[in-house]
């Protein structure tokens, strides 16, 4: 390109050289009166040939920048293609037309349908790539990097209507991120090798239903929201009656063990007093000539304990033990105090006092 601009300027700089030349010539001979024709030639001729080569040279400069190939045609024939550089060809014969080789992104928008009959708005962007050996092919099976790209375009709305089809609308939002992979691998194997482009990438941007749908998808999802509260609410309501449940039955246990215990602790305290009346029982009658026999028992808890046995007769009738235990316990429930004594006609009345009390 610079060239070019460098080399019209200087055909430039030929044409005004030749009418500056042209000009002074003219006024030299309308000063001095004289006339000769060959320096006007001249100065034609030098305009003559800076507009020719000033319309015919600087488009003849071709510039392929790099990321970029060049088709050159002559008389419209391929004859060769070109990579980066700059290039002279006269460009009345032939033509420099540039294919872009870099990567190539088309944002894809389309309608589709679900395989329950629900309308979607889809855009995805599909990246791919021209082959450079394969651009002569290009340009005379499509003309044009515009022709093929409308081509890919074509390819991939038809592949993704195709696979989104096959889903119903609501597993398309539940597997969105499965079922994009899968369309791209479409594209892919649709694309192959025959439109010479190797295939990069195809991503689904936006998937977007209608109004109504996207109400009532709303809609289930709140209630199936509201049912999985209900059901916590219900779990955490039994999860707490069961523990008001286990509450309760530990503290009736523990108000069983008590009273329990209390009992056992009654029943002990009653076996040991009986056991103690029973000894003094056995005191007694020792004391009063009692026959007191002793045998050995074993209880069931293993251990050894004396049975007392105290032998009656007519002598020993058992009533004399029973007074003297009642003089005992008169005697551990006595204060101190000297019976009452009361002088009748009858004679001496003592007043005893209650041990009870």
């Amino acid at each position: 390109m610079i060239l070019a601009f460098v080399t019209a300027v200087l055909f430039l700089a030929l044409i005004v050289a030749g009418v500056t030349f042209f000009t002074l010539r003219y006024v030299n001979e309308k000063k001095c009166k004289v006339k000769k024709g060959i320096p006007y030639v001249v100065s034609w001729l030098m305009i003559g040939i800076g507009a020719l080569l000033l319309f015919l040279i600087p488009g003849s400069f071709h510039t392929v920048d790099a990321g970029t190939v060049a088709v050159v045609k002559e008389f419209g024939v391929i004859s060769n293609v070109e990579g980066a550089g700059m290039y002279f060809d006269f460009w009345l014969t032939r033509k420099y037309e540039i294919y872009d080789a870099k990567v190539q992104q088309v944002e894809v928008n389309m309608d589709a349908y679900t395989s329950d009959a629900q309308s979607m708005e889809i855009s995805m962007v599909v990246q791919f790539q021209i082959r450079q050996d394969n651009v002569e092919e290009i340009a005379l099976n499509y003309g044009g990097l515009e022709a093929l790209t409308n081509r890919i375009q074509s390819v991939a709305i038809e592949r993704t209507k195709a696979t989104l089809s096959q889903y119903q609308a609501e597993k398309l939002i539940e597997e969105r991120n499965k079922i994009s992979p899968t369309v791209e691998n479409e594209i892919s194997n649709a694309i192959g090798d025959k439109y010479y482009v190797t295939f990069n990438s195809a991503v689904l941007t936006d998937i977007t239903f209608s109004d109504a749908f996207e109400a009532a998808v709303e809609a289930k999802m709140m209630a199936q929201q509201e049912k999985l509260q209900a059901q916590y609410e219900n779990e955490k309501k039994k999860e707490q009656a069961e523990t008001a449940l286990y509450v309760a039955q530990q503290e009736a246990q523990a108000l069983l063990a008590k009273a329990q215990a209390e009992a056992d602790a009654e029943v002990a305290a009653a076996t040991a007093e009986a056991r103690a009346i029973m000894l003094k029982s056995v005191e007694v009658a020792r004391m009063l000539g009692y026959t007191v026999t002793e045998t050995q028992n074993t209880s069931q808890s293993g251990e050894t304990e004396t049975v007392y046995t105290i032998v009656y007769d007519e002598l020993h009738t058992g009533s004399d033990i029973a007074d003297y235990m009642k003089y005992i316990e008169y005697l551990s429930a006595w204060d101190g105090k000297l019976p009452e004594v009361v002088a009748g006609d009858s004679g001496f009345m003592i007043t005893v006092p209650n041990i009870k009390e």
